[in-house]
């Protein structure tokens, strides 16, 4: 199982260019230089926080022909520079995470080379018992991924499955994933992937980050039946709206 990465700034696709020069160019004269100034990170970065491109992916109708990885960027650095938390790598983490959960069997907690794949968070968290350190840090952040992945996009199917059966509400997910983060950040293979601040401001910020997500998560779904499954939920590949 791969450790999730912040960088979905760095796997945008020739379409998702081409919607950024048709969003924001209004001279098609500029169009080339708006083409050079993404390929400078910093320039980029301000250039993809215009509310501009954030506006015209939700106004745009029909199939939009981008990517998940910008989709969920856009969407999830607006919603949480509003909530308060700036800092574009955690928008980036957690819009790959978005983007990595959207497709099929990759919210499992796959281990072992996938021998072993856990779809509970009891079995996950039984299985730290035995795991070595490498698989632990990876259980844990995986814990922390997709208890912000429940609570973010589905609070509703949440909320109606713990006053109907007796399942676990949002106070679970948000101390679950809060402290599974928390101890992910403090493991020595943090500071390896370069995550430990990240995963230091989802640990102190979870409610806030799923509240954003919350706000955001309307937009992604076509809820119906709140019992469904998770796969039939989410919306994954090309966004259709």
């Amino acid at each position: 199982m791969k450790v999730i990465q912040p960088n979905c700034r760095i796997q945008f696709t020739a379409e998702d260019l081409d919607f950024i020069v048709s969003a924001l160019g209004d001279d098609p004269a500029k169009n080339e230089a708006l083409c050079k100034l993404l390929s400078d990170e910093e320039t980029r970065d301000s250039i993809l926080d215009h509310e501009r491109l954030y506006h015209a992916l939700l106004e745009q109708r029909g199939c939009l022909r981008v990517s998940n990885h910008f989709y969920f960027y856009i969407m999830v650095r607006n919603v949480l520079d509003k909530a308060g938390i700036q800092d574009r790598r955690v928008a980036d983490y957690v819009a790959e995470m978005l983007a990595e959960f959207s497709q099929a069997d990759r919210s499992r907690c796959m281990i072992n080379g996938g021998e072993q794949a856990f779809d509970y968070f009891f079995e996950m968290l039984a299985a730290l018992k035995t795991a070595d350190d490498r698989t632990s840090f990876i259980i844990r952040a995986h814990i922390g991924n997709h208890s912000l992945f429940l609570s973010g996009v589905f609070p509703q199917r949440i909320r109606y499955r713990a006053e109907q059966r007796g399942f676990p509400d949002l106070r679970y997910y948000e101390a679950l994933g809060q402290a599974s983060f928390r101890v992910a950040s403090d493991h020595r293979l943090a500071a390896r992937y370069e995550l430990g601040p990240i995963f230091a401001t989802l640990a102190d910020q979870f409610q806030a980050t799923r509240l954003a997500l919350n706000d955001m998560s309307d937009r992604l779904l076509s809820i119906g039946d709140i019992d469904h499954p998770l796969d039939s939920l989410f919306l994954p590949g090309k966004i259709d709206k």
